[in-house]
């Protein structure tokens, strides 16, 4: 009886471990295709963009990470279509970032509702979460409401 109780202990503990390491070879590999896909991306910008634009776009990630990951996305689509005709300078890509920019520009609007005896301005947006200022920052014809409509650049 302390034989069999034993071999399945033994066998639950294997399975444990054997559970472990798969989980670890597939973490392992989720790191591995990651590093595969980071690899082939420099190679893809190094290839379209000269030594000046790889710098302006390496420091756009340090202060933009979600922008510069847009402009890399575009120019790696445009390589892949061939619609790229060599090397992409310095101005060049300055041309593309205002391109990403109005694409990616958003639209905030700012609602004045009457909170007790003075008015606040409410601005909601993907950036702002209820952001409030006080009413001193606008004038208004209508003492009730004022709806203004603003580009906001990220």
């Amino acid at each position: 009886m302390a034989d069999e109780e034993l071999e399945a202990i033994r066998r639950q503990r294997m399975a444990e471990l054997q559970a472990k390491h798969g989980d670890s070879s597939d973490q392992q590999g989720q790191q591995e295709a990651k590093q595969r896909d980071t690899e082939m991306r420099n190679s893809i910008l190094a290839q379209v963009l000269d030594q000046s634009a790889r710098a302006r776009l390496s420091n756009l990630a340090l202060v933009k990470p979600d922008k510069a990951k847009a402009v890399e996305n575009y120019l790696i689509q445009m390589a892949r279509f061939g619609q790229l005709g060599g090397k992409i300078t310095e101005n060049g890509l300055i041309e593309i970032l205002e391109k990403v920019n109005q694409q990616t520009e958003k639209k905030t609007t700012v609602k004045v509702k009457p909170c007790h005896s003075q008015y606040l301005v409410s601005l909601k947006s993907s950036i702002f979460q209820n952001v409030k200022l006080p009413m001193a920052h606008f004038k208004s014809t209508n003492r009730n409401v004022l709806i203004a409509t603003f580009a906001l650049s990220v």
